[in-house]
């Protein structure tokens, strides 16, 4: 028996921990500086490197959450007898040796911890021969410090074949980030960090050029140079959305694009393709909502995105796109939709109406929105109205700030009650109070024939909206029916005048007769 065997009999009965060991479990520990001319004691048989490197890999991977379980697998030759694990640098006194059929070259971590980070190579031996050593493995233990925080720069909507850049920053003096693409831990980027003097740092990584095909989920860590193997919780995940040239989906707001703080409201992102999942994105924000697709009818898809009580930061643009499940591939964004903040400038406009309140329908109104301070645009908006706002640029006029709005020819359509906003050019989507409501009355022949609840009511009514020339047309159903009057007497006339004639006629004939028969 060799000084070695004797010596792994005298380890199997030593304790660790004040436990046993089984005999089916060595201790060995190995120190990596040692490879890959490694010391095997007396054991001067052994022919290094003479056998092909074995491969070394972790399950379920390389980067584990501190308390997670994790198992180092090393595979070489079917002719492997032993198998050994080595951590460079620093001695891995937990490292076992597995003996059980079946199970050759695994070396399993029940519960990793900080200990266990590191920089592993392992060997095989058969023969009297050892094999070179593998390839190394970086062991990295996440959960050391608070997750940093993952953004897109400028969106995370990024055009097929362009770039963006992440910044994966903490308040946490970090001296290095690790971006990681989701799946692919193999591909991470190392950046050492940027900071400034209250503590936050900061990394800033170029990622591209993307394409729809795939996807594009990151998170990163933040790490001290000094544990380089032992990272921080990992930020939250960030999902890039390429979008590809497919039908785009329609979004809508409910109860209207113009909203007061504390108040809710609903985007709903619809289409006729049957989309699994949508997304809801602002411009210029660095993440987006997502949420999974629902049917309302047959072909057709829809998801709802409340959001409120909204505050100064829900204004702005917004777009949302539709994908299967299948499929990393995102539809072509829907039309954009503003999303408005009334009451954030103190000014109150005023709104009126050129010639006046009440229009015949087919005629033109102008209606004009004037404010005493300055204003850069003015916006137009009509209660219930599906339509997009109308916005013009404020002209100078008069001493005040006004814009006019034409509207026309006008229809029962355009009837309805207005109101009218200011807005600044350095935040267009932070809004004035509303001016006061006008209300917009448009006559016409429908409203013509609408029956009156009374006689005094319905000639009230017609001198109140009707013209002269629709007065004139509102009277003359009455003038045809004295017209047709006359006409039925006339004709009642001549029937009465023919019936006497006839009657005339019959009894001139009889009367020859009664004088023969006398």
């Amino acid at each position: 028996m060799t000084a070695m065997h004797r010596g792994l009999i005298h380890l199997q009965n030593r304790t660790v921990g004040g436990d046993a060991m089984t005999p089916i479990l060595m201790v060995l520990i190995c120190l990596g500086n040692s490879l890959p001319g490694l010391s095997l004691g007396p054991r001067t048989h052994v022919q290094a490197g003479t056998l092909p490197k074995p491969t070394l890999w972790a399950e379920p991977g390389s980067v584990i959450t501190q308390g997670s379980p994790v198992t180092l697998r090393c595979q070489g030759s079917l002719q492997a007898e032993e198998y050994h694990l080595y951590r460079e640098n620093k001695s891995a006194s937990w490292v076992r040796w597995i003996q059980e059929p079946g199970k050759k070259g695994q070396f399993p971590i029940p519960s990793i911890n900080l200990e266990h980070a590191g920089r592993y190579r392992c060997q095989y031996y058969s023969h009297n021969h050892s094999s070179e050593p593998s390839d190394p493995l970086e062991l990295v233990v996440t959960g050391s410090h608070s997750k940093p925080t993952l953004s897109a720069l400028p969106s995370p909507v990024v055009a097929s074949g362009g770039n963006v850049t992440l910044q994966c920053g903490s308040q946490v003096a970090f001296d290095g980030f690790i971006l990681c693409k989701e799946g692919e831990d193999e591909h991470l980027q190392r950046l050492n960090s940027h900071s400034h003097a209250r503590g936050w740092s900061w990394a800033v990584f170029s990622v591209g050029p993307v394409s729809p095909s795939r996807r594009w989920s990151y998170r990163c860590y933040g790490y001290d140079s000094r544990s380089p193997y032992v990272w921080s919780l990992p930020s939250d995940l960030l999902e890039l959305l390429v979008p590809w040239v497919s039908k785009k989906p329609s979004l809508s707001v409910k109860p209207g694009p113009v909203v007061a703080l504390g108040e809710s409201l609903t985007l709903q992102c619809g289409s006729d393709v049957g989309y699994d999942r949508f997304v809801l994105y602002k411009e210029g924000e660095r993440d987006f909502l997502q949420f999974l697709g629902r049917q309302p009818q047959a072909g057709l898809s829809q998801a709802n995105f409340t959001l409120g009580p909204v505050s100064r930061s829900y204004g702005g643009q917004y777009r949302c796109s539709g994908a299967h499940n299948v499929s990393s591939e995102w539809s072509a964004p829907s039309d954009p939709l503003d999303i408005l903040i009334t009451g954030q400038i103190r000014a109150r406009p005023s709104l009126s109406v050129q010639p006046g309140p009440t229009v015949a329908s087919g005629e033109n109104v102008t209606l004009l929105c004037q404010s005493q301070g300055w204003m850069d645009t003015f916006l137009l908006t009509k209660e219930g109205a599906a339509d997009p706002l109308l916005r013009l640029k404020s002209k100078h006029q008069s001493h005040k700030h006004q814009a006019e709005f034409p509207v026309g020819p006008v229809t029962s359509v355009h009837a309805g009650t207005y109101r009218c906003y200011g807005s600044l050019s350095s935040d267009p989507h932070l809004l004035t109070h509303p001016s006061e409501p006008l209300e917009l009355v448009v006559s016409g022949a429908a409203e013509t024939f609408t029956p009156p609840q009374n006689k005094s009511d319905s000639k009230a009514g017609a001198a109140n909206t009707l013209s002269p020339s629709q007065n004139k047309t509102a009277s003359h159903p009455q003038d045809y029916t004295v017209e047709n009057l006359t006409r039925m007497g006339v004709a009642g006339l001549v029937l009465v005048v023919f019936g006497i004639l006839l009657f005339e006629a019959r009894h001139s004939q009889r009367s020859p007769q009664d004088a023969a028969g006398r």
